[in-house]
């Protein structure tokens, strides 16, 4: 009788219950990761961390992406909705091939790759070289001039740094902290992809068992 009943409990949880709850609480995570972005890019342009509003409206906008497709995937397994899991794995997927592959460039790239992109992405935009300027207490990127403006309190004592000589010393490492943390989470993503398809396989244990799922 234990024996049957332990067996009984043993498929119930590597099946359909165990799919569902294991579904749900990734998706969970992932709604509790998109409201910290989004929260985060609200406090900065709040409390003037961040003046550039492209920035900001860049993180809310993959903040509000990840949500809704965490909301997607979540109903879809309350439900056991075949539609919403199918789209659920497949923009899921596409996620994984982006983030896979944005992880592995920044694991690879050269130090002469940085500072090409860093200055591009310096040249790009006045209000983020203002935010550097302000943060880090430098100025310019590849010659500072004492005749022009700059955002730093070492500008009025003319001590300034450049602006590219501490970006590089933190790029590396801000550049490998994001593609380990991307490589993770786009591991996380094939594995949720994988659990909605082997949840949507799967019959619910209340329907009659010529039920169509």
């Amino acid at each position: 009788m234990v024996w049957v009943c332990t067996t009984h409990f043993s498929m119930a949880c590597g099946g359909f219950v165990c799919s569902r709850s294991a579904l749900c609480v990734l998706n969970i995570i992932y709604v509790m990761v998109s409201l910290f972005m989004t929260g985060v890019a609200g406090w900065g342009k709040w409390f003037g961390l961040v003046s550039s509003f492209r920035v900001m409206a860049a993180v809310i906008a993959v903040g509000l992406f990840l949500f809704a497709v965490a909301i997607v995937g979540l109903y879809g397994a309350l439900k056991h909705n075949q539609v919403l899991l199918f789209f659920y794995m497949l923009i899921l997927f596409m996620v994984f091939i982006v983030q896979f592959s944005v992880s592995c460039a920044c694991l690879a790239i050269s130090k002469e790759q940085q500072s090409l992109l860093l200055e591009i992405g310096w040249n790009k935009s006045e209000s983020m070289q203002k935010d550097l300027e302000r943060t880090l207490d430098c100025c310019d990127f590849i010659k500072v001039d004492y005749n022009g403006t700059c955002e730093a309190n070492c500008f009025k004592e003319q001590t300034c740094t450049l602006c590219s000589e501490i970006i590089q010393d933190y790029a590396d490492d801000a550049l490998h902290f994001v593609g380990g943390i991307s490589l993770f989470f786009s591991f996380t993503e094939i594995l949720g992809v994988w659990l909605a398809n082997r949840y949507r396989n799967q019959k619910h244990p209340r329907q009659y068992p010529g039920a169509f799922i």
